[in-house]
């Protein structure tokens, strides 16, 4: 990325901190840990941002898990700019070519080429339409009792009041009360397994809780169990196939609705456009967002299938009360457009899957360092590091070390951002990244641990 950024003056820099200090609510950040020193970028390409300074760093996130096709896309500006000249947003109860183009296209890429769209703002509204989505399914095929959700605890399905509900994540803040009939169940985890055993074995034990709990609640009273098909908020776990076919089965078994949130996975972060497919698993529906448009507008969907879908076609009765204002914003319909025509021109999926697999050997060297307990991925662009004070009693550090403060800053000065920096390293890159990028992002973490390592007097 050639440097066009104008560095701004000492006296603005400043008024801009003090206007952020005191009026802007940064999410899910607590304001005395950023206040005066809130990191504020002016441009980016490619996987590289520069900030209001002048610092040009890689970043290793993808923006907040969405950044597929990379920063600074002019054709995906463009075709904003094409939509907004014409018609920003048409008279309710209409649409525009480029959302009914956008629904064709994403039903093309999807393995259930039948399916239908519902678009929604985001991920959290994504999350919350396919539930209801289910809901109203169960109650139109003869189980109008059927209002529970089965999830993994810690998993993490969206900000909004029903979402922070599935899976009661701690990054989610759950306030309570909790949606009525929401049922947690053991999460996979792929370091530190919740049993004895084979790692198929066990991960067959935690998806055979969903059929323990239907059976114990009836399965009259369950309309869904859904789950991320990579626990991204809980550390990146990839679970054997044998865990998601036996959710299929779970479903089929028990006539409930398998619901997929795919909000961080979708659209080719696992090297398939959708992470079910790489266990030969099609979901009843599916939750996305963030890549869609590659986050250069908000936008997100729930996906039916056809045998979902055909459930509300008919009279008034079966009908989807269900509406968001912006869902499918016809400009965010541009863009995700031409973002996925970006997508099929570079083969980002397919780079998704051969980057992340060179990403995945790279960072093996990073065991090399006593502090690192676990390296995972090998399946595309999302992989994690996750760091022990103990690698063979796998011995947490304490929250003393203030490992999510110290590392940030680090890789901050490596020229690396990384939102997700502590206990547990994640790496959500661009697609488009270059085997040459994945070094520079490698070195910076083998010498970031090195520096952490003498900090907290580890030889």
């Amino acid at each position: 990325m050639t440097s066009t950024t104008q560095t701004v003056s000492g006296e603005r820099l400043e008024e801009l901190q003090q206007m952020a200090g005191e009026h802007l609510f940064m999410h899910a950040a607590q304001t005395n840990d950023w206040r005066g020193s809130l990191k504020i970028f002016e441009k980016g390409e490619g996987v590289w941002v520069e900030d209001i300074e002048g610092n040009r760093l890689i970043d290793a996130m993808g923006g907040l898990w969405y950044k597929a096709a990379g920063y600074g896309r002019r054709e995906i500006a463009d075709a904003m700019y094409q939509q907004l000249m014409g018609i920003e947003s048409p008279p309710a109860g209409s649409s525009t070519v480029s959302q009914i183009e956008l629904a064709a296209k994403v039903a093309e890429l999807y393995p259930d080429h039948g399916a239908r769209v519902f678009f929604v703002s985001g991920g959290s509204e994504a999350v919350e339409t396919a539930v209801k989505m289910a809901k109203k399914h169960q109650q139109l095929n003869g189980k109008a009792g059927a209002f529970k959700v089965i999830s993994r605890r810690y998993s993490y399905h969206g900000g909004t009041a029903m979402a922070v509900s599935l899976g009661r994540s701690p990054a989610a803040d759950p306030a309570g009360p909790e949606m009525p009939g929401a049922i947690h169940v053991t999460n996979w985890n792929s370091y530190r397994m919740p049993f004895d055993g084979d790692p198929v074995d066990v991960a067959v034990k935690c998806a055979n809780e969903f059929e323990t709990v239907i059976v114990h609640n009836g399965p009259s009273t369950v309309a869904a169990m859904i789950a991320e098909p990579v626990s991204a908020a809980a550390g990146i776990h990839i679970p054997p196939a044998e865990y998601w076919q036996r959710l299929r089965e779970i479903a089929d078994k028990y006539g409930v609705v398998l619901i997929a949130d795919e909000v961080i996975t979708g659209f080719g972060r696992t090297g398939e456009y959708f992470a079910p497919s790489n266990w030969g698993v099609q979901p009843d529906i599916t939750a996305v967002a963030k890549a869609l448009t590659s986050g250069y507008a908000p936008l997100g969907a729930a996906i039916a299938t056809k045998r979902i879908a055909d459930s509300f076609v008919g009279g008034a009765e079966q009908t989807f009360r269900h509406l968001i204002t912006f869902g499918g914003h016809p400009v965010a319909a541009a863009a995700a457009l031409a973002n996925l025509k970006i997508f099929e021109k570079e083969d980002l999926v397919g780079n998704s899957r051969r980057m992340g697999d060179y990403l995945f050997d790279q960072l093996q060297r990073l065991y090399d360092h006593q502090i690192v307990g676990d390296v995972r991925g090998g399946l595309g662009l999302l992989a994690a590091v996750e760091l022990v004070q103990d690698r063979q009693n796998k011995t947490a550090f304490p929250a003393s070390a203030g490992l999510a403060k110290r590392l940030p800053k680090m890789l901050y000065d490596r020229k690396i951002v990384s939102f997700r920096a502590g206990d547990v390293i994640s790496l959500c890159p661009p697609l488009s990244i270059t085997a040459d990028e994945i070094d520079f992002i490698v070195n910076a973490l083998d010498d970031a641990l090195t520096q952490l390592e003498s900090d907290l007097g580890v030889s």
